[in-house]
């Protein structure tokens, strides 16, 4: 065996050693609380990594119990998650490709306001917010974290948004415009067909931050039965003293369910879209 492909193989063990050494760190936290739910008991110390005996009595605890409203909390996150990746999508996509497509006056301006807004944490925003929503009576309501996630979401998401759109040839713009197509018709049959990779990874970000917030969302909700998952399960720790791990458990199991089903129904647009050209011919 020459010196080059004993430097290849090497190279290529190595490789395989540390994505298996890699995967192992990732997969091993989320395995442990899998485990953890399924444990009898509620003592975070366990002898052994595989419980001796399972037991589903923890998730049916999170919807029979009296003392936390898991069930509520959890189709309260739902319908907030979902609202705001639908409406913060929509945004990020037009203002992406307004400031893409359109040369006006003040668009560098833009530019450069949204990029120093986003350098800044969002939780700075929080007083000014407050007396905003206090004025217009939506303190402790859903639809105030709706409106505050959806209209926050151009400020992460627009430059990634304008930069796919820059991506794709105006060329295509111009034979859609001979056909007679308008600026609304262009951007839903051209633009968003060849923005999956874009439009999915805009989806799950606006869906992941309502999902898992807990500063904001305990910051504006004062009513128990309008609390998200992560402002409810804080409350239920925290009043605790941290021994009901268990029970903590299996709700950080059921809260990864519908990222993970997301996810997976949303990558094979990933996919698709990053496989396809965006001209032909």
């Amino acid at each position: 065996m020459t010196g080059r492909k004993l430097a290849t193989w090497l190279r290529v063990g190595f490789s395989y050693v540390f994505l298996i050494a890699a995967s192992i760190c990732a997969l091993y936290p989320a395995v442990w609380v899998l485990f953890g739910s399924l444990r009898p008991g509620k003592s975070l110390y366990s002898k052994s990594f595989i419980p001796e005996s399972f037991t589903l009595d923890h998730y049916k605890e999170l919807f029979t119990s009296s003392s936390f409203l898991f069930g509520q909390w959890y189709m309260n996150t739902l319908k907030i998650a979902l609202l705001s990746m639908v409406f913060g999508t929509i945004l990020v996509l037009l203002t992406g490709y307004a400031l893409s497509r359109f040369r006006f006056k003040g668009r560098k301006n833009i530019l450069s306001l949204l990029l120093i807004l986003s350098l800044f944490p969002g939780f700075l925003s929080i007083i000014a917010l407050f007396i905003l929503l206090k004025q217009l009576n939506l303190l402790d309501t859903q639809p105030a974290l709706i409106l505050v996630y959806a209209c926050g979401a151009p400020l992460l998401g627009t430059f990634i948004a304008k930069g796919f759109f820059d991506t794709i040839p105006r060329s295509l713009d111009d034979a859609a415009r001979i056909d007679g197509a308008n600026n609304i018709t262009i951007f839903t049959r051209v633009m968003l067909p060849l923005s999956r990779p874009m439009l999915t990874y805009v989806a799950l970000t606006q869906f992941v931050g309502p999902w898992v917030d807990y500063i904001f969302a305990s910051f504006v909700l004062r009513s128990r039965d309008k609390w998200t998952v992560a402002v409810g399960l804080y409350d239920q720790v925290s009043s605790n003293q941290n021994q009901n791990f268990t029970i903590f458990a299996a709700a950080s199991v059921l809260i990864a369910i519908p990222i993970g089903l997301l996810f997976m129904y949303l990558q094979r647009f990933l996919v698709e879209g990053l496989t396809s050209g965006a001209s032909k011919g």
